[in-house]
C-alpha cells in the first residue's frame, strides 16, 4: 500500500536531514543526487524544513558552474540544546551540547557522600542550570512554542543501578544514595520544557564504544564496567538486552571461587562484586605493597592500576597478574554464555588498566575459554557516559524533530530508556 502524501513528505524531510547530519551543508542538487527524488520534490522539502527552522542557508557552494552558485543549506544547530550526565556515587559531570552534537559547556562537581538527599539534588541540579546558561541554552526566541528555540530539548542521564525496562525509570537499589533517584524527578519539575531520559551508565559507556571508540563496526559485544562497582553491557546482534527486569548484566552477583561466600538477593558481597569492586581492588594493592602510590587524583583503584601499569617493578607485575585471575573469571563466564566476540574493559579501572590489564586478561580468558574472543580496552576511558548520554539524548531529540510522525528511516538499535 502506497504512503499517503503527508506520510512520504514526512519520510523525505527526515531522509534528507539525516543526510545533511552526516555529511554536512548540501545544496539542493546535491540533496537530489543522495536522496534520488525529483528536483520539484527536493524544492519543496528545503522551502518546508526551512520555515521550519530545522535548516538555513550556510553558505555558497564551491563548484564552478554558470550563473549564481548554488546554496549550501544546513541543520539549525540551535534549534535544540541537549544536556548529559554522568552521575557517580559522590560526583556528578555535566555537559550540553547544540544538536549537532558540538559541546558547547561542561562541568564536573564533587558531592561529598556525607551529603544529605536534599542538598546533594539542589547541588547537581544547579550545577546543570549553570552549565546550560552557560551554552546559552536557556533563552527563548519571540513567538517560539512552548518547547522553544534555544531551551534544553532532552536530558540523558546515565548512572548507577537498575533502570525499570517499563517505566524507564531508575529502581531504588541497595548502596547508592537516594539522591540519584530524586535527581531524575526534580530534573523534571525545573526543566519542565524537556525530556529527561535515565539509562544505566554501563549500557551508555557501550553505546559510546560502538559509535566512537573500542567496539565500534561491532554489532555483538560486551562491555564489562569496573570502577566502585562491576556489571555488563550486553550487545547482541546490535541491539541492547536489558532482560526482563532490566538486570541483564549484574554481573556483580555473579558467584565465583576466591570469595568465601555467596551473593544474597540483596547484597553481592560474595559476587564478582568481591573480586573486582573498587573495594576489593584497593585490598589487592594492598596485599602486594602498593597502597602508599596515592595522590588522591583520582578514584583510590584507578590510581593504584594505573601506578602499577607505568611502574617496572616486580610487585607491581604480580598486582596485575592477580587482577587479571580475577576479572577473567568474569569475562569467561560472560563468554561461555553469550559468545560475543570481543569484551571492551571500561570503568575507571579498566580505563586505568589499559592495553596491558586488558592483554593480560585476553591471555587468560584464551585459556579457559575454546571461543575465540578479543579482550579490548575502552578508547573513550572516563568519557564514555557522558557521550552515550549525548547520544543517547541527541538521538532521542532528533527523532522528534525529524519529522516526529513517521518512524525513522534508520532506526535506532538501542532500546529507549
Amino acid at each position: 500500500m502506497p504512503a499517503s502524501p503527508s506520510t512520504a513528505r514526512a519520510i523525505n524531510d527526515r531522509l534528507a536531514l539525516r543526510l545533511l547530519q552526516q555529511e554536512g551543508p548540501l545544496t539542493a542538487g546535491q540533496l537530489k543526487q543522495l536522496t534520488g527524488l525529483s528536483r520539484p520534490t527536493v524544492a519543496d522539502l528545503v522551502e518546508r524544513l526551512t520555515v521550519s527552522g530545522l535548516i538555513t542557508v550556510v553558505g555558497e557552494s564551491r563548484e564552478q558552474r554558470r550563473g549564481p552558485r548554488a546554496r549550501l543549506y544546513g541543520i539549525v544547530a540551535d534549534r535544540a540544546h541537549l544536556a548529559a550526565l554522568d552521575v557517580r556515587t559522590e560526583s556528578v559531570a555535566v555537559t550540553v551540547s547544540d544538536l549537532l552534537g558540538r559541546e558547547l559547556a561542561e562541568a564536573c562537581a564533587p558531592i561529598g557522600g556525607d551529603t544529605g538527599t536534599g542538598p546533594a539534588v539542589e547541588q547537581a541540579v544547579t550545577l546543570v542550570e549553570r552549565v546550560a546558561e552557560e551554552a546559552g541554552a536557556t533563552g527563548a526566541l519571540p513567538h517560539e512554542p512552548v518547547r522553544a528555540r534555544g531551551r534544553l530539548h532532552t536530558v540523558g542521564i546515565g548512572a548507577p543501578g537498575l533502570i525499570d525496562p517499563v517505566t524507564g525509570e531508575l529502581r531504588n537499589s541497595t548502596g547508592l544514595p537516594e539522591w540519584h533517584r530524586r535527581l531524575v524527578a526534580v530534573l523534571r519539575e525545573r526543566l519542565p520544557h524537556a525530556r529527561v531520559i535515565v539509562e544505566n551508565e554501563t549500557n551508555l559507556a557501550a553505546l559510546a564504544e560502538q559509535r566512537d571508540g573500542a567496539a565500534r563496526g561491532r554489532d555483538t559485544f560486551v562491555l564489562l564496567w569496573l570502577g566502585h562497582g562491576t556489571g555488563v553491557a550486553v550487545v547482541l546482534d546490535g541491539a541492547l538486552r536489558r532482560g526482563a527486569f532490566g538486570g541483564a548484566g549484574e554481573i556483580g552477583f555473579l558467584p565465583v571461587p576466591g570469595t568465601g561466600a555467596l551473593p544474597s538477593a540483596t547484597d553481592c558481597t560474595g559476587g564478582f562484586h568481591s573480586l573486582a569492586g573498587a573495594a576489593a581492588v584497593v585490598e589487592l594493592a594492598r596485599d602486594h605493597g602498593l597502597s602508599g602510590q596515592v595522590t588522591g587524583r583520582e578514584p583510590t583503584a584507578a590510581e593504584l592500576v594505573r601506578h602499577a601499569v607505568a611502574a617496572d617493578a616486580t610487585r607491581a607485575a604480580r598486582f596485575l597478574d592477580d587482577l587479571a585471575d580475577r576479572v577473567a573469571l568474569g569475562v569467561a563466564s560472560v563468554v561461555a554464555v553469550l559468545d560475543p566476540g570481543c569484551v571492551v574493559l571500561g570503568g575507571e579501572v579498566g580505563q586505568a588498566g589499559g592495553d596491558v590489564l586488558a592483554a593480560r586478561v585476553g591471555e587468560r580468558v584464551g585459556r579457559m575459554s575454546p571461543l575465540l574472543t578479543e579482550v579490548r580496552a575502552s578508547s573513550l576511558g572516563g568519557g564514555a557516559v557522558l557521550r552515550g548520554a549525548l547520544l543517547t539524548a541527541r538521538e532521542r531529540a532528533q527523532g522528534e524533530l525529524f519529522a516526529p510522525s513517521v518512524p525513522p528511516t534508520c532506526p535506532s538499535r538501542w532500546g529507549e530508556a
